[in-house]
């Protein structure tokens, strides 16, 4: 097998908060300077509102646009009234990315132990555009994206990586 070059994808990111601004919005900066770090174009970087409508209807602008192949957002993942995240943007999904959850809460269990509990983190797939739910914390954006989210967004991965699956996402 030739050797394999790496792809830049369109990464957006968007911090989930009433109260974050663009000052102290720390976990959306993590993950900004990690996306570019890693040689990926920051496609846009917002904050939102918790509140269901919001949430979709800015990332469903965002997922049929043909540039950004991954979405991440950061926060409402908890268990509040206000953590609205999973509910917003899961019905977008066409597939779920089910071991996304699974891996997260499991590397986070050597963190912060039975608290993981606590995290509704998933992924999952929309017209062709990834999506990474992620906690609001930094130290969870960090984990995730330096443990799992940059291996995979990475075609040098081996055996497989979901940028190779990029081409095959809409097919019928």
């Amino acid at each position: 097998m030739a050797d394999v070059a790496f792809k830049p994808l369109h990464i957006a990111v968007l911090t989930v908060s009433d109260t974050r601004t663009d000052d102290t919005d720390k976990s959306g900066g993590v993950l900004a300077e990690r996306i570019q770090a890693a040689g990926h174009v920051l496609h846009d970087k917002r904050i939102c509102r918790d509140d269901i409508y919001a949430l979709r209807a800015l990332v469903s602008g965002w997922i049929a646009d043909v540039a950004p192949a991954v979405v991440i957002t950061t926060g409402g993942t908890g268990l509040t009234g206000r953590d609205v995240t999973p509910q917003a943007l899961s019905v977008l999904f066409d597939r779920q990315i089910d071991g996304f959850g699974e891996m997260f809460r499991w590397l986070s269990y050597a963190d912060i132990g039975t608290s993981t509990l606590q995290s509704r983190a998933l992924a999952g797939v929309a017209n062709g555009t990834f999506i990474f739910c992620l906690p609001g914390s930094s130290g969870a954006v960090a984990d995730a994206w330096d443990r799992l989210i940059a291996a995979q967004l990475d075609a040098r991965t081996r055996p497989c990586n979901l940028v190779e699956l990029l081409p095959r996402l809409t097919e019928r």
